[in-house]
């Protein structure tokens, strides 16, 4: 049995560094659950004044355990990745694996929380009237076409880009759009890449079709593209976004 466990060069020598110490510690650590599904659960902890995210792979799946990318894995290097690129996303505490022979056995990933956020889709759940103000709606639409298209510029879908994994602030002036909850992301070649960019995209609309107007999501698309008119390649990929999931909801 090899274990695995860093923490990152910001966060160490604080207080969350002696909590988060090792992977043990941070399996012993109790919390209420607030995302789970059969490989991993993901709980709020609090150190002093500062809050974080402990993400708890209590098992992984998949042929790519046995090769060292397992979901943990990869969702560690992704979001390492998006902080590289520039890309808003909540700044890594703290990950590590427990590995038998090749095997990823468990693993965790912690991020620094980011506050005055929430989640798009809780948003939508509660009807959040931000989602019915014109200008938050396009401030935060801009961002969020910016901050995909900066991800497909290197050639990188997030593969789950769905409104649950989409963070965005909730002031009404400038709102920030984050991007978290990627263990299924990676880069691909064309032409690979535009089938995926493609799903990204319908992600994307899944709730916006019931949440915001034609025009409003159009705007979106012109930002995406970077067009001030619709090509004949735009429209091909609009029409393969509103199809994406015909017959699959």
């Amino acid at each position: 049995m090899t274990t695995e466990w860093t923490i990152t060069k910001a966060y160490q020598g604080t207080d969350a560094a002696e909590v988060f110490a090792s992977l043990d510690d941070v399996f012993e650590l109790e919390g209420e659950v607030v995302a789970a599904d059969d490989e991993s659960a993901t709980f709020p902890y609090r150190v002093g004044s500062k809050r974080y995210y402990v993400k708890r792979y209590h098992k992984t799946k998949e042929f790519r355990s046995y090769l060292g990318m397992s979901r943990i894995v990869t969702e560690w290097r992704n979001q390492q990745k998006f902080l590289r690129w520039g890309l808003p996303a909540a700044r890594v505490v703290a990950y590590g694996q427990e590995r038998f022979l090749s095997k990823t056995r468990r693993g965790v990933l912690i991020t620094e929380a980011l506050e005055n956020t929430c989640d798009l889709a809780q948003m939508a759940d509660q009807d959040s009237p931000l989602l019915k103000d014109r200008a938050w709606v396009r401030g935060m639409l801009k961002r969020l076409a910016e901050v995909t298209r900066d991800l497909h510029s290197h050639r990188f879908a997030h593969n789950d880009l769905k409104w649950r994994n989409i963070l965005v602030t909730q002031s009404r002036d400038d709102p920030e759009v984050y991007l978290i909850d990627c263990p299924a992301g990676r880069s691909w070649i064309w032409p690979f890449l535009e089938y995926r960019i493609i799903k990204d995209l319908a992600c994307l609309d899944k709730v916006a079709k019931y949440q915001f107007s034609r025009t409003q999501r159009l705007a979106f698309y012109f930002h995406y593209s970077g067009h001030s008119r619709l090509s004949c390649k735009d429209k091909r990929r609009i029409r393969k976004v509103l199809g994406f999931f015909t017959g699959r909801e």
